[in-house]
């Protein structure tokens, strides 16, 4: 095994802001000496240069990813009486973005390689009030756009996406948040792009919706004390928008560099597919913006594979006891959480869904992960099957 002996981080913030922390306090200060703390000239320069980074000619930004979802559909048109599909297989800010706009959330499974929204059950689960429907782009990897437009334009159905953990990523000549209406994206620190709080924002290519969300997220007033909607306060901090200024030259670059992260780990992880240690599959390519490189500790045989010796809770303490931290996203799927139990869904009702809950493990990945690293966590993971299966013997 590789002799690297310090802890390794599940994610390492500070590697990444280090080398442009002079430029960030830069930023801070300008907005303090300005004293436009709110709606001001940064905001409305970062909204401008995501937006475009997008694809999309506008950007609104609010407090955090779940208001970007629960205004942007609320800015759609989304609202009671509309049905709108998302998957189990999400963090509960997008079930309780589509509840905060008044929608009814029809849940559906996922695909079991790349733990995306399944589009087929989608189709399954359309009805005549059904309005929208929300792909998350999970992980960094798009749901395909070509498919998502095709079943959208058959049904007639507002397509907005939650590209939270997707930015700039690139599917089929497509970019998360270009694909349908609006899309809303987070900055909580560890994105791809992250503030150092929590903040987020809506891109879209319509007018109309623009406006309705800068109304929406600043109580509803078009202009000042003039409240045409029931709106909310939710504004991206000028001071955040201007860190993410600084940052957002560097994006490309940082996802670049996950995606050689992530090459390393599938490379070494080959020899581990037959003992039952699988990676999510990647469908989009370089497209890939890995905003997580989550693995699979196969529960049982599937598809003629192999289930894994050891299943993920013990994986995750074995690397824990050799420092490697680790994540779990996520270990309860939305219908089984407690708090939305009065949706009326049970367990066994996406079992795909379910599966996965109890397989995945989302290993370390932020720019800057080394080679050795790397090699280290592999290691770890390798001599971990190796010794329960000597163990077995033995006995």
């Amino acid at each position: 095994m590789h002799s690297v002996s310090a802890t390794i981080p599940f994610v390492d913030l500070s590697a990444q802001h280090q080398p442009i922390q002079d430029q960030i306090e830069q930023a801070i200060r300008g907005v303090m000496q300005r004293g436009d703390y709110i709606l001001g000239q940064a905001l409305a320069e970062f909204e401008q240069a995501f937006a475009a980074a997008c694809r999309s000619q506008h950007g609104i930004g609010v407090a955090c990813g779940t208001d970007a979802i629960a205004l942007g559909l609320q800015a759609c048109g989304i609202g009671e009486g509309d049905e709108v599909i998302l998957p189990a297989n999400t963090f509960v800010a997008t079930l309780i973005g589509v509840l905060r706009a008044g929608a009814t959330p029809v849940l559906v499974d996922c695909d079991a390689k790349t733990a995306l929204i399944d589009l087929v059950a989608a189709e399954k689960a359309i009805t005549p009030k059904t309005r929208a429907i929300v792909p998350v782009h999970l992980y960094g990897q798009m749901v395909s756009p070509t498919l998502l437009r095709n079943l959208a334009n058959t049904y007639g159905l507002l397509i907005f996406e939650d590209a939270a953990q997707a930015h700039l990523a690139e599917r089929e000549g497509y970019r998360a948040g270009s694909i349908g209406v609006a899309a809303a994206f987070s900055f909580y620190p560890a994105k791809n792009l992250g503030a150092l709080g929590d903040g987020g924002m809506v891109v879209t290519n319509d007018e109309t919706v623009a406006q309705k969300m800068r109304s929406l997220r600043n109580y509803g007033a078009s202009r000042k004390y003039f409240h045409a909607d029931y709106g909310t306060n939710s504004r991206l901090d000028t001071i955040q928008a201007a860190v993410l200024n600084v940052k957002l030259p560097y994006l490309t670059e940082w996802n670049l560099d996950r995606s050689q992260i992530a090459e390393q780990y599938n490379t070494r992880l080959k020899p581990l597919y037959a003992q039952g240690i699988l990676p999510i599959q990647n469908q989009c390519g370089k497209g890939h913006v890995y905003h997580l490189y989550v693995i699979r500790a196969r529960v049982e045989n599937q598809d003629g594979s192999a289930a894994c010796a050891l299943d993920r809770e013990t994986l995750q303490e074995k690397l824990a006891h050799q420092d490697i931290q680790t994540g779990i996203h996520y270990p309860i799927p939305c219908h089984l959480q407690p708090a939305f139990k009065n949706l009326g869904y049970r367990a066994g009702d996406f079992p795909i869904s379910e599966t996965l809950c109890q397989e995945i493990l989302s290993l370390p990945m932020y720019p800057g992960l080394s080679d050795p690293q790397i090699h280290r966590i592999i290691d770890v993971l390798e001599a971990s099957l190796t010794a329960h299966s000597a163990l077995k013997i033995s006995a």
